[in-house]
């Protein structure tokens, strides 16, 4: 089931009644280290957490290494293509497996301190006098294996124990946010190609950059550019407040770009009710979703410190308009100058986390409330709480 043209606002589902000012999280829970680490092992370390592209990993024994909370993940394909995932710790003495970002391996991995040795399914393989050990269990020396799922053309890894439900906590926010699950498979971001990719060091705690990605209230202040393609968000409404809602492009808009020129062909699956319309999507905790008719743009979170967060941004394309060598730089423009002005307002935010004045925290005006949410949320999550 679709959303008419028509429909272009739904009506949010009914909430009690609410003072105009609800307040915010307090300064704290952006500076405390302490705070910070509760958040790494009990939010990023438990749920489902995007880290790599796929693509990025094209050949057996590629690999790339990310921040999971507090550990260090690698993921690598196997000899039969398969994804695989493991902390990034060598078994014998603790010594870190891959101390690079990214690479290849022929077959196997090794520790550059010891050389013990694993393939790609973890197993250890070899070390220098193995054979003096015949009682030694290769398997259960082996890597400590990470679960992983592949969607949207990403790799998500979960550290839990017992991982939550990926269709409930991942696959269900979409729903939450956009109706129905066809609307973002009408995208098929599994199959586009990767155009461009920007990384921000952002100098800024991880929830003030989902805070601000999920209200439009500054949009008028901050994105002129954004607000000249899409002129409601010039009225301050995000258009995560509504469930199915896209925001329309404007009249004279003809793409989705920095100067409102014409983008590329509409991605072959859209229908007629996105088409021309701009949907944003959070996924707790670290990524966010932007679906325009010709191309998806996807953030990657990577909180690192309490006052420091990596943002990995993805522009992907049809593969033809990637492979025909087109010109985007006009697209890419738009969300990276979008991208930019949103992280310094978070960076010159950052500071005032710990002033008096911010010690009980700030306030959400109405059109912020859903952001209210993401903050009982986070509350819930360290408390142990499964919302």
């Amino acid at each position: 089931m679709t959303t008419s043209p028509a429909e272009t606002r739904p009506t949010p589902a009914p909430t009690p009644a609410a003072p105009s000012l609800i307040a915010t999280l307090p300064g704290r829970a952006y500076t405390d280290p302490d705070h910070f680490r509760r958040e790494q092992e009990l939010i990023f370390e438990r749920l489902w957490f995007c880290a790599v592209r796929g693509a990025d990993l094209a050949r057996p024994g590629a690999f790339r290494t990310v921040q999971v909370g507090r550990e260090s993940v690698l993921v690598t394909r196997n000899r039969a293509g398969a994804l695989r995932a493991f902390l990034n710790i060598c078994r014998h003495r603790g010594a870190r497996l891959c101390t690079e970002e990214s690479g290849q391996v022929r077959r196997n991995l090794q520790c550059p301190y010891h050389a013990w040795t694993y393939d790609l399914d973890g197993r250890l393989v070899a070390a220098p006098n193995l054979q003096k050990m015949p009682d030694l269990d290769r398997t259960e020396r082996g890597l400590v294996s990470v679960p992983v799922r592949e969607w949207l053309g990403y790799a998500w890894v979960c550290l839990a124990d017992e991982p939550p439900s990926f269709e409930d906590t991942v696959i269900g926010a979409a729903v939450e946010r956009l109706g129905e699950i066809a609307a973002l498979d009408r995208y098929r971001t599994e199959s586009l190609a990767l155009g461009r990719r920007i990384s921000y060091d952002v100098r800024a705690n991880w929830k003030l950059i989902v805070e601000n990605f999920m209200e439009c209230y500054h949009c008028a202040t901050i994105h002129p550019e954004l607000t000249e393609v899409l002129p409601e968000f010039a009225d301050g409404l995000a258009a995560q407040y509504y469930v199915g809602h896209g925001a329309e492009f404007a009249e004279e808009a003809r793409g989705f770009t920095v100067d409102g020129s014409a983008g590329f062909g509409r991605l072959p699956g859209i229908d007629d009710s996105q088409d021309r319309r701009y949907y944003a999507v959070t996924v707790r905790p670290q990524v966010f979703l932007n679906l325009v008719p010709d191309h998806v743009i996807l953030h990657r979170m990577f909180p690192l410190a309490a006052d420091r967060t990596l943002v990995e941004c993805d522009w992907l394309y049809l593969p033809e308009v990637v492979e025909s060598g087109a010109d985007t730089a006009k697209s890419v423009e738009l969300f990276h100058r979008v991208n930019t002005q949103d992280f310094d307002a978070c960076e010159r935010t950052q500071p005032a986390m710990d002033s008096r004045a911010y010690r009980d925290g700030g306030v959400l005006v109405p059109s912020e409330h859903h952001i209210g949410a993401f903050h009982a949320w986070v509350t819930a999550q360290l408390a142990g709480v499964s919302v």
